[in-house]
């Protein structure tokens, strides 16, 4: 079957979670001989050729045919003023400038090029290339032969449902995240108008976790029957050797992620303390970076947790594959995580993880600790427990690789075929 995907970004430039899974779906799905053609709004040119790559920067448009100008019409226009990345929410662009429905008369003509250049960033003019890539899907879809579409989170929906209106072919939205997991209840109310519109147009809805679905049904009013659930997976179950070293005697314990409200950053931090009140023999770092980092910071020394908690900045690569290595515990304390791929590369680099119980990974890795994302008490004793009962650590190493051969990206590839042979005989 011949696929058209859209997507925001693509392995080895990507951000975060959404890249690496939109490569293991890619993957996964041509193990099953599906033709699957990859729009990006920018190539960077050292993709793994996986699938028939299209680079948005590159494609041409004639706007001023009917149907182009009735999808700008129906656009959402915002110009943000502030630094934004697909997962993070908004506490890094609340000040948005703009907000409106446009027509051609009231935009600049600049807009209406016959070719964008997009920077494949996320940055303040993020939300006029969220709608200029609509207009460019709008034009691929018209030209490539495809049977089906399929759009990667709200970034992409508005071009999911741009290709729908010029094809008429299905669309199937696949959920990542929605609003409520990056910011609560204090939710970015066109971010969320746009995933609500994706969710609605779409034929199906793919969320990550049975816990994205119930948000989807709940919360943006998807009929129940439209959504079905595909965990994330792995690309190799194998467990990493690595060569990587400690340099210090003391045990590590890392929380590797964005810093942000969705993450739960601040609880790792509290819990810290309470493990080092008891024994101090252990070191604690926080990866990534994110709006959160200066006040963490701040609390570890209102702490006095200085010199026993260290903060790396954002790794990625091998720093990444490095960090899993040297640690003897990894900690995901989410708020709200739709699934959270990072545990099951821990596991993977055979370290035991704890993870809160409000992550859709919860939902597949049955052989790991699992804590409320509040309960500082019980991730502490969590955390100190693994790091003094060898026997303890050494059953979630072994049950943990075991269960990881379960979750194969080919496994998840397998389920969406059905979900597309569905749709195009409908």
């Amino acid at each position: 079957m011949k696929v058209l995907m859209f997507g925001w970004e693509f392995p080895p430039h990507i951000s975060g979670g959404l890249g690496t899974a939109c490569y293991g779906l890619v993957k996964g799905l041509v193990h099953h001989k599906q033709d699957i053609i990859f729009v990006v709004p920018k190539l960077w040119g050292d993709e793994e050729p996986l699938a028939d790559f299209v680079n948005a920067s590159d494609v041409t448009i004639d706007y001023r045919e009917r149907k182009f100008k009735k999808i700008w019409k129906n656009l959402t226009y915002l110009e943000v003023s502030s630094f934004l990345v697909p997962y993070l929410g908004p506490e890094e662009f609340k000040k948005y400038t703009d907000y409106a429905m446009h027509d051609r008369v009231d935009i600049d003509e600049s807009v209406f090029s016959n070719k964008f250049e997009f920077s494949g960033k996320y940055g303040k003019d993020l939300m006029k290339e969220v709608s200029r890539y609509a207009l460019v899907a709008a034009q691929i879809a018209k030209s490539k032969e495809h049977e089906i579409i399929h759009a990667h989170d709200w970034l992409a929906f508005p071009a999911g449902i741009a290709a729908k209106e010029i094809s008429g072919k299905p669309l199937v939205c696949h959920v990542h995240a929605t609003e409520f997991d990056r910011s609560g209840e204090s939710v970015n109310k066109p971010v969320y108008d746009i995933e609500r519109a994706g969710m609605l147009a779409a034929d199906h809805v793919v969320a990550v976790s049975h816990l994205t679905r119930k948000v989807c049904i709940e919360r943006y009013g998807v009929h129940p029957d439209k959504v079905s659930v595909l965990h994330n997976a792995v690309l190799d179950a194998s467990i990493i050797k690595s060569d990587a070293k400690k340099h210090v005697p003391e045990k590590i314990v890392t929380f590797l992620g964005r810093i942000t409200f969705q993450k739960g950053p601040e609880y790792f931090v509290e819990a810290a303390k309470k493990v080092l009140d008891r024994d101090d023999n252990v070191r604690f770092v926080m990866a990534g970076s994110g709006d959160l980092l200066n006040r963490m910071v701040e609390r570890v020394a209102e702490l006095g947790m200085g010199t026993k908690f260290h903060f790396t900045g954002f790794l990625k690569g091998k720093d990444v594959d490095d960090m899993y290595a040297i640690s003897d515990v990894y900690v995901m304390p989410s708020v709200s995580e739709p699934f959270g791929i990072a545990p099951l590369e821990a596991v993977r680099h055979n370290t035991p993880v704890i993870i809160s119980k409000q992550s859709g990974v919860a939902e597949v890795l049955r052989n790991a600790i699992k804590i409320d994302f509040w309960d500082v008490d019980g991730m502490a004793d969590a955390i100190f427990g693994l790091l003094h009962y060898e026997s303890i650590a050494k059953m979630f190493k072994e049950l943990g690789s075991e269960e990881l051969k379960k979750l194969k990206w080919e496994h998840v590839a397998a389920k969406l075929v059905t979900v597309y042979e569905k749709l195009t005989k409908e």
